[in-house]
């Protein structure tokens, strides 16, 4: 049975904003985030349908508190609970927050793809 750990997990992305740890679990990709600062992710996902993630997750937050932006509202999480994030959100984190997130593999790389040329555009943010 395939098994991973934070520690494992091999450093993806690095920034002033996050740190974001990623391993492949079968079809699924484990990410362990740690947010250094308060950070709204709409800017990142300009591009994607709707300029939203169409990645399903679903996730613990470890610490901190994330909160999911859809068309129709807002959803919170704290420290402690466990989510399902549908295709359609946006993340909002403030400093300090802590998740760990499985998504399938094929829809993350997509998202990140994104997420990757948007954030070398903002010059690594």
């Amino acid at each position: 049975m395939p098994r991973t750990s934070k520690g494992d997990a091999q450093v993806a992305m690095e920034s002033e904003v996050l740190t974001s740890r990623h391993a492949e679990l079968d079809d699924f990709t484990v990410v362990f985030e740690e947010y250094h600062l308060d950070a709204d992710g709409a800017p990142v996902f300009k591009g994607l349908p709707d300029d939203r993630c169409q990645c399903p997750h679903w996730g613990v937050v470890v610490s901190g508190e994330l909160r999911l932006r859809y068309a129709e509202g807002e959803e919170t999480f704290r420290a402690g609970d466990a989510y399902v994030a549908r295709p359609g959100h946006v993340p909002i984190v403030t400093a300090g927050t802590e998740v760990i997130e499985f998504s399938p593999t094929d829809k993350l790389a997509e998202t990140l793809a994104v997420l990757g040329a948007n954030m070398a555009a903002a010059g690594g943010q």
